[in-house]
């Protein structure tokens, strides 16, 4: 508990550094602090007793944060490439904790007209050479948001819809849309709780269904 504890603290004083980095405009702190970022939350969910699906959902966001650090253009589509996978193993990961919750055909409807007119809106303003790969991921990353609000609940559906908010900033960016004053920092905030959000969903639900299994266990153990 106490090691869980200090693995936790430690993404939360990371986080905020890295925050505060960009706030202040000291990129030198959000180049060595942000690949810290999810092997600290990779290691926490490890040790909190998280899917080995959730751990690797978080390193390949490690991987896409690292190379989204450079600026080039082969650094951007690897990172978008690895971030993928991550959603992959989201999207496995979720559909694992049982069938859609109620409403999940409103909830669809919605990510669905938001995946097609943020798609049509983006298109003219891409690099021709990112258009069908930036579809092709908000897609993933749309059906990873509605998984997870589907079959997991609200902590991990926010996490799910932060996700797309922060990833949609960076899109907006590189298709020169108007960004809003400190870009960089909303992209980070969004990022970070979404990821944080997306843990605490899995670690949530599997506590849930752990809970009646060990009270069974329990009374098994003191039957006569």
């Amino acid at each position: 508990m106490r090691v869980s504890r200090a693995l936790l603290g430690a993404f939360v004083f990371a986080a905020v550094l890295d925050l505060v980095s960009l706030v202040v405009g000291f990129r030198a702190g959000h180049l060595v602090v942000k690949p810290l970022l999810m092997p600290l939350l990779a290691a926490f969910a490890a040790r909190a007793g998280g899917p080995r699906l959730l751990v690797a959902a978080l390193l390949c966001g490690w991987g896409g944060d690292v190379l989204l650090l450079s600026d080039s253009d082969p650094a951007f589509m690897a990172g978008m490439a690895s971030f993928a996978v991550g959603h992959v193993c989201y999207l496995v990961l979720f559909r694992r904790q049982g069938p859609p919750h109620a409403r999940a055909g409103l909830l669809a409807v919605g990510y669905a007209v938001a995946l097609v007119t943020l798609v049509v809106l983006l298109w003219p303003g891409l690099p021709a050479g990112l258009r069908v790969p930036v579809a092709g991921y908000s897609t993933l990353l749309t059906a990873m948001a509605y998984t997870a609000g589907t079959r997991l609940g609200p902590v991990a559906g926010f996490g799910g819809a932060l996700f797309t908010v922060s990833d949609t900033l960076i899109a907006t960016g590189v298709a020169d849309w108007p960004q809003p004053p400190g870009p960089d920092f909303w992209i980070m905030l969004t990022y970070v709780a979404a990821q944080f959000l997306l843990v605490q969903g899995v670690l949530g639900t599997l506590a849930e269904r752990r809970a009646p299994a060990a009270a069974y266990r329990e009374v098994r153990s003191t039957t006569p």
